[in-house]
């Protein structure tokens, strides 16, 4: 497990790292790593899961509901069922307390399902509390104006967890605030091996089909050629996540909170493209497959399957943003004035370029990371110490044996130490369990041609897989940007 410096003593509250140094490090990374003792003084560590019950008074959330089971199948979110619930209910349901018999949890045995309230916006969850948004300081990484009005929020139960996935966009500093949540983590390089997917269909999400922490080596044979890098996050400690990094996390104590922050990054603009093809093929193809069937395919956090008009609006404005940021690139290196001028985007995740789209609003998706234009040059050496941890990669042999898999080992970088001591917005319209269609194609078809289909040996999501391909898409992205430049 990752093991940090004890945190400051009263009267030595230093931080180990200025905002500036921070934000170097940040965007000079190209591996996972833990930030130790640069929080403690952030009233949000106070936000566990009581306190947060009692902050938000009796505003209900949405949970996700997942089996507690062994399976070499990931837990989709198209997998799982959904409940309404106050965070009071929530604690009295993990917790094994009677008063949960009869209320929105009834149906779940807390021993037999985890939850998870997953990928809440702060900013809505106390849009009457803006004063909470103070509590959160990500300027002290040298994202200045940053705070818990541009974070998210996650809590859940032991087992609670995310199916392995890249973001499509920016970076990921990670909090972790009360219990302990395990990362596997997986290199951009891994991307063949972890067998990328689409379905279900996500904006800036690239789903694995394998099942990281049990995985089915004969079906995904080349998974074991993968370098896991996995960690157990503590209280206190950031994780820095970087751009198509693949990661797996899930909840290892009865409770945990955690809250993240995604930065945007210049690479943004050219991924909108990418996600703005992806998504205009996947809806054409899966749409024209079963119009009535969309919930199999298109994950709860997608509103609805959006029109091929619309689609198409979408990539024509996400493809003339990102000439129009190459043109102003261009424009500002070649003014010397303007050099030392940085640039703030707009803070969300995934948020995505409106059809209505002006185009001067365009220069407001530019990289929120914030760095000069002259790109700042890469740390000589990044400060790797008791306050900066790289996550390591594991033996490859211990890759293959799941949750009980070895962790980064941090010793040999303490021992030189002298003997110290280290301590998505949810559609609220899906609350029964839906089952995804990739499995097989009799699944994905309840016409009458069931019978001759169930014979075809690829599938409409055999031929997405491929040609959706984020290989693939990045090169008709290519192929198109150099077409509009003409």
């Amino acid at each position: 497990m990752a093991v940090a410096a004890d945190p400051p003593l009263p009267g030595e509250a230093v931080k180990p790292f200025t905002p500036e140094k921070a934000k170097e490090i940040v965007m000079s990374l190209q591996q996972p790593a833990i930030f130790c003792n640069m929080v403690f003084d952030w009233p949000v560590l106070h936000w566990n899961a009581k306190y947060l019950s009692e902050a938000l008074d009796g505003k209900t959330i949405q949970f996700r509901m997942g089996i507690k089971k062994k399976d070499t199948a990931p837990q989709f979110e198209t997998k799982c069922s959904y409940v309404e619930a106050t965070l009071e209910e929530f604690l009295a349901w993990s917790g094994g307390q009677p008063t949960c018999f009869s209320g929105p949890f009834s149906f779940y045995d807390s021993s037999k399902y985890w939850a998870y309230a997953d990928y809440k916006y702060i900013a809505r969850l106390f849009e009457d509390k803006r004063e909470k948004f103070k509590d959160i300081i990500w300027s002290d990484f040298g994202f200045s104006g940053r705070n818990g009005k541009e974070s998210t929020l996650w809590i859940g139960s032991a087992g609670a967890n995310t199916p392995c996935h890249l973001d499509s966009y920016g970076c990921n500093l990670v909090l972790q605030i009360q219990g302990r949540k395990r990362w596997h983590l997986f290199p951009p390089g891994d991307t063949t091996f972890l067998y990328p997917t689409r379905i279900p269909y996500e904006e800036s999400s690239i789903f694995s089909k394998v099942n990281v922490v049990n995985p089915d080596l004969k079906l995904f044979p080349m998974f074991r050629k993968a370098h896991a890098h996995v960690i157990t996050l503590n209280p206190g400690q950031v994780l820095f996540v970087p751009r198509h990094w693949w990661h797996y996390v899930e909840s290892v104590d009865p409770i945990t909170v955690s809250i993240n922050s995604w930065i945007e990054l210049d690479a943004d603009h050219r991924a909108r493209v990418e996600e703005a093809i992806t998504r205009t093929l996947v809806c054409a193809i899966k749409s024209a497959e079963n119009p009535s069937h969309v919930a199999a395919w298109l994950n709860p956090t997608e509103v609805e399957a959006t029109s091929h008009e619309t689609n198409l609006q979408y990539l024509n404005k996400a493809t003339s943003a990102y000439l129009d940021y190459q043109k102003a690139t261009v424009s500002e290196d070649r003014d010397p004035s303007t050099r030392d001028i940085e640039k703030v985007a707009s803070s969300s995740k995934k948020r995505k370029m409106q059809v209505n789209t002006k185009p001067e609003d365009c220069k407001s998706l530019t990289h929120e990371a914030g760095l000069t234009v002259v790109k700042a040059q890469k740390l000589q050496k990044i400060p790797f110490g008791v306050h900066l941890l790289p996550v390591l990669p594991q033996p490859q042999e211990a890759s293959m044996v799941g949750a009980g898999a070895v962790e980064s080992d941090f010793r040999d970088l303490l021992s030189e130490n002298e003997g110290r001591h280290f301590g998505k917005l949810r559609c609220t319209g899906k609350q029964s369990v839906m089952n995804s269609d990739y499995e097989t194609l009799a699944d994905q078809t309840e016409s009458d041609s069931t019978a001759n289909s169930s014979q075809m040996a690829i599938s409409t999501n055999d031929l997405l897989d491929c040609l959706v391909n984020p290989e693939v898409i990045s090169l008709v992205a290519g192929l198109l940007l150099e077409r509009e430049e003409v």
